[in-house]
């Protein structure tokens, strides 16, 4: 059994979040090249309150997924203990659910206070907290409250050292257990005052002396960020821009980015090596290739416009970015694996599900296919008329969705009676359209297929669409049929939902 230990911020060398930078493939590499702590990139409390969570078999990670299937943040067992989750958000109660959401599979909770861009400032989010510090105590506060692991946040400088002192202060009040400190000033709060919205920008000297100002005037850690342009050309150097501002750990970013082996202390690995092991990561845990081309491309810079860096600029796929850098074999290699494992699992799944059916559940391995019935006609649709001219109650959907692939399957029960499709499908509407086709072949009823004929629920909704406009002309108001909407309506869907 793993103990776990809350994660200390002295004494750290730490990658700082990064927008399209932070995610799995790095992280994992900044670890694996002497990082002790890494952040996520910056992730909004309402995208990830629209997530759920997920257990990804075949990658063996947790994945927490949107609506529309895409990937917002993802995870494994290997950075459990030493990921820090950021998030941008402007209110206390968005923000705790985020966190009670993520608090299992992270080891610590940030909120950006510091990023300037005008996405997250416009939102009153990011480097817009700065100017109302009632709010961020009222964010800090109730994470440090609600959840178990460790709170941070991340902050840019004010232009008065007296005022950025005071901030942290009160911020050290709220029970965090670490600050990070951008050492470039953010002018976001004087927008009000000014007219103007200024940030220093990379390329203006980081200002060590208000870090070490601040490290001076409070107790709790301080995580110096902003070293990478006037300090961190290699390991060495984190060193030094530590001494510089008297903080207890040192956060890099853009060093890092280049050549996240900056973090080992036997000094950088050639790029060629960093680039091929960070497409490992990259294959290994299925990151999307465009923000696998990002990374690659922010490591080569200057390279970019060799023959590599143009073959790398015009890769539309992961197979493609591998055989840029000769790796091919490795991703298919890799990609057989995930079949394999994929197979396996499901015959796994498939054996405990024979193990466990019911031996009364009624089933035929059918689908519903769209193109086969009328439009606004589906087989829930005739098994729901059906119930009800033989005065049965209606149907009862039951559906449940596969860890494994995230497909569904539905079971309907009618006069007692439970049916299923033996074949899972991709969206809820569509399992339980394939239980009610079970259903409605085992009784011998019509399902209302185009190549039944006579469609007689089509021409019902004629009469009475009909009977409601003469009356309107009438000036008269005919109350809908309570079965029409959610029938008729419930059955509008888009049939090319991603898996």
């Amino acid at each position: 059994m793993t103990v776990y230990t809350p994660l200390c911020f002295r004494g750290k060398k730490i990658l700082a979040p990064m927008v399209r930078v932070g995610t799995l493939p790095m992280r994992l590499l900044a670890l694996d090249y002497g990082a002790d702590i890494v952040y996520c990139e910056e992730l909004i409390d309402i995208k990830m309150l629209q997530c759920k969570r997920v257990i990804n078999e075949v990658l063996e990670t947790v994945d927490f997924v949107a609506p529309n299937e895409r990937v917002v943040f993802r995870t494994c067992e290997r950075e459990r203990h030493h990921v820090v989750f950021q998030m941008g958000s402007a209110d206390a109660e968005r923000a705790l659910a985020v966190a009670k959401l993520v608090e299992s599979d992270v080891a610590g909770i940030d909120i950006n206070m510091g990023c300037p861009k005008e996405y997250s400032t416009k939102a009153s989010m990011g480097a817009a907290l700065l100017s109302d510090p009632d709010k961020i105590e009222s964010i800090l506060t109730t994470l440090v409250k609600g959840i178990c692991k460790p709170v941070t946040c991340k902050i840019r400088i004010l232009p008065s050292v007296e005022d950025t002192v005071n901030l942290v202060k009160r911020i050290e009040r709220t029970g965090i257990a670490a600050i990070a400190v951008h050492g470039r000033k953010s002018l976001v709060y004087l927008f009000s005052l000014l007219g103007r919205k200024k940030e220093e920008r990379p390329q203006h000297p980081v200002h060590c002396d208000v870090i070490k100002a601040i490290s001076e005037a409070v107790s709790i850690p301080v995580i110096a960020n902003g070293g990478s342009h006037d300090f961190i050309k290699e390991y060495t150097d984190i060193e030094t821009f530590q001494k510089a501002t008297a903080a207890s750990s040192v956060m890099i970013a853009r060093a890092a980015m280049w050549n996240p082996s900056i973090f080992r202390k036997e000094g950088l690995f050639p790029l060629k090596e960093v680039m091929q092991d960070y497409i490992k990561y990259a294959v290994r845990y299925d990151n999307h290739y465009t923000n696998t081309k990002y990374c690659l491309c922010q490591m080569l810079r200057e390279q970019l416009e060799t023959p590599q860096g143009k073959k790398l600029h015009a890769a539309q796929s992961t197979q493609e970015i591998c055989e840029v850098f000769e790796m091919a074999d490795f991703y298919e290699e890799t990609k057989a694996g995930f079949e394999a494992k994929k197979t396996s699992l499901e015959t796994e799944t498939q054996d405990e599900d024979d193990q466990m059916e019911d031996p009364d559940v009624i089933k035929m391995a059918v689908r519903f296919d769209r193109r086969e019935y009328p439009p606004q006609i589906t087989p829930k649709m005739y098994l729901l008329e059906w119930c009800r001219k033989e005065k049965h109650p209606q149907p009862v959907y039951e559906t449940v969705q596969r860890p494994l692939d995230r497909l569904f399957c539905s079971v309907v029960t009618v006069a007692e009676q439970k049916y299923r499709s033996t074949l899972w499908d991709k969206s809820k509407k569509l399992a339980e359209q394939a239980a009610a086709i079970v259903c409605l072949r085992t009784l011998g009823v019509p399902e209302g297929k185009l190549c039944e004929g006579e469609n007689h629920l089509i021409n019902k909704r004629k009469r009475e669409d009909q009977e409601r406009l003469n009356n309107r002309d009438r000036g008269e108001e005919l109350a809908e049929p309570s079965h029409k909407k959610p029938n008729f309506i419930e059955e509008t869907f888009d049939m090319n939902v991603p898996r």
